[in-house]
């Protein structure tokens, strides 16, 4: 594709024979409109042929060039702009427009940095979630475009009218708060990568608890906003290249990733790169006393397998002495996906708890098998004398689930469904209907209605909170701080290291304790359900 006029590529190469030290080298061809690259430093200049035009840059007075992994450093250590300058100036009169990508050329948007993964990142200047109702369709595009273009005003009207026409839409607000932050400039970015291609309500409920707590951060006047770069984790080039790119913006810290191999393999890059990671491979929670915890980011190689292994243990213990309780003299049919390493590992555990417990497994049944069908597989387990049916399923996995619920159902007497943390969301309550009535579910949290923290979050997003929101929000919480307080990447990830105390909503953390909860008749559940999930006791 052709520049567009007054545009240039650059490629990392320098092509008039002169030597940059101070660039980051070689990348993908990339189109800049400003005089030096946004991604490795390199001036206009560099990208003319030797053969004449080496003096077209003579005389010129040349900004410091930045590096784009190593520089970020520099940049969020010491201000927005090449040496503290600053292109954006507040006035009485509004925000000064910016150029195109609404930021200098040492700050870009975290899309600008990457030719691979554009399309799958934003802080506003592209909507990622798809939005069905075309009025709001239309004015998100609206919004997105003076995002772009670095028109601040305009893109918090718009953003301001989306989150007031939905207030539960915490893409809209993510952006909404980037756009305040950009205008105030100087913001520090984090990353949060979520599946937005696969399961875009688990997507959606970690976004509000970040976006919830960056509202909250940012209306506490901090010295520098807290900005959120939104990545679907689902780019076709892998998580690996999206860290990757990553590595190469201005993002001080990552939240997200989930316990399969691919999220590992992507994880690995951040540590080896010097970003602190925050996800559930990472992460290790230690209440301290007075509502406060402890956030803690291990290494992947050292605890990150051992904090999994610890919350699958207890997930398994969980599930299996809650079956026994429940069903006396239980018979157990396991159905797992081979295809997900995490539902293979907790069929594991469940295959060693349940015994201990007096129940007994009879049948495992992998729905990841070619020839799997969902009335098959509840015949099958009828007829090895199951009267319970444990779901140990990926969240890829949650149409099986329905589908074996719906089996179930239609082949009374019913058996008592069990199932992972993995398939609670409003898929499973919306397309489930009465199929799933009574499924018992172990999750990391669970919400308590008095509890102080739910009924703030279920009035800011006009409903119940899931788990996913909340330790998305004491993450968001305990990154936030640390960016602050230590001001680039490195001192970042030495503070989560050492652990960030924060007042964590999360009471017991993530993998302390796994509670029971239960799909029930109820006006609280997700729009378009019947359906809601009760905090469980006494089992």
């Amino acid at each position: 594709m052709a520049p567009s006029p007054g545009s240039w590529q650059c490629d990392g190469v320098p092509k008039n024979g002169k030597s940059y030290p101070h660039a980051s080298g070689a990348h993908p061809p990339y189109e800049n409109f400003g005089p030096d690259c946004d991604v490795c430093g390199l001036p206009r200049e560099a990208m003319e042929p030797a053969s004449g035009n080496s003096s077209a840059g003579a005389g010129k007075s040349k900004l410091p060039l930045v590096a784009a992994a190593l520089g970020v450093v520099l940049l969020l250590a010491g201000g927005i702009g090449f040496l503290g300058y600053r292109i954006f100036i507040a006035n009485p009169n509004g925000p000064t427009p910016l150029p195109i990508g609404g930021t200098t050329s040492s700050n870009p948007l975290v899309s600008k940095t990457t030719s691979r993964n554009t399309a799958y990142m934003s802080q506003g200047e592209r909507i990622l979630i798809s939005e069905p109702n075309p009025q709001r369709a239309a004015l998100k595009q609206e919004a997105a475009l003076a995002f772009d273009q670095g028109d601040w005003a305009q893109a918090i009207a718009k953003y301001q009218e989306l989150v007031t026409l939905d207030p539960n839409d915490p893409e809209a607000r993510i952006y909404l708060n980037n756009a305040r932050a950009r205008q105030a400039g100087n913001p520090m970015t984090m990353a949060t990568v979520v599946p937005i291609g696969t399961s875009p309500d688990t997507a959606k409920e970690i976004l509000r608890g970040v976006a919830q707590y960056q509202e909250r951060f940012n209306a506490s006047r901090p010295s520098r906003a807290l900005e959120v770069a939104i990545v679907n984790e689902n780019s076709p080039n892998g998580v690996t290249s999206l860290a990757e790119d990553l590595i190469n913006s201005s993002i001080q810290g990552v939240l997200g990733h989930g316990t399969d191999a691919n999220s590992r393999a992507a994880l690995q890059v951040y540590e080896q790169a010097g970003i602190a990671a925050l996800s559930p491979l990472t992460t290790n929670v230690t209440p301290q006393g007075n509502g406060r915890v402890q956030v803690q980011i291990l290494s992947l190689n050292e605890k990150g397998q051992q904090l999994l292994n610890t919350y699958l243990d207890n997930a398994a213990n969980t599930l299996a002495q809650a079956a026994a309780k429940k069903v006396p003299n239980a018979k157990v049919a396991l159905l797992y996906n081979s295809d997900s390493p995490y539902s293979d590992e907790l069929k594991t555990k469940l295959v060693t708890a349940l015994p201990r417990f007096g129940a007994q497994v009879v049948q495992q049944i992998d729905v990841a098998a070619a020839d799997f069908n969902a009335n098959t597989a509840i015949t099958t387990a009828r007829q090895a004398g199951a009267n319970v049916v444990m779901l140990a399923m990926s969240r890829a996995r949650v149409n099986d689930a329905v589908a074996l619920a719906i089996a179930n159902q239609s082949q009374p007497p019913s058996v008592q469904l069990f199932g992972s943390d993995q398939l609670y969301g409003p898929d499973l309550l919306i397309k489930g209907d009465n199929a799933i009535n009574g499924m018992i579910l172990a999750v990391p949290w669970r919400t308590n209605p008095n509890d102080p923290f739910a009924q703030q979050a279920a009035q800011a997003w006009r409903g119940q909170i899931s788990w996913r929101t909340t330790t998305a929000y004491d993450a968001t919480q305990a990154l936030a701080q640390a960016m602050l307080q230590g001001g680039d990447r490195a001192s970042t990830q030495q503070l989560l290291r050492q652990g960030v105390q924060i007042q964590g909503q999360t009471a017991s953390g993530t993998f302390d304790r796994v509670p029971l909860v239960q799909a029930a008749p109820g006006p609280n559940g997700p729009k378009g359900s019947n359906y809601q999930f009760n905090p469980l006791s006494g089992i």
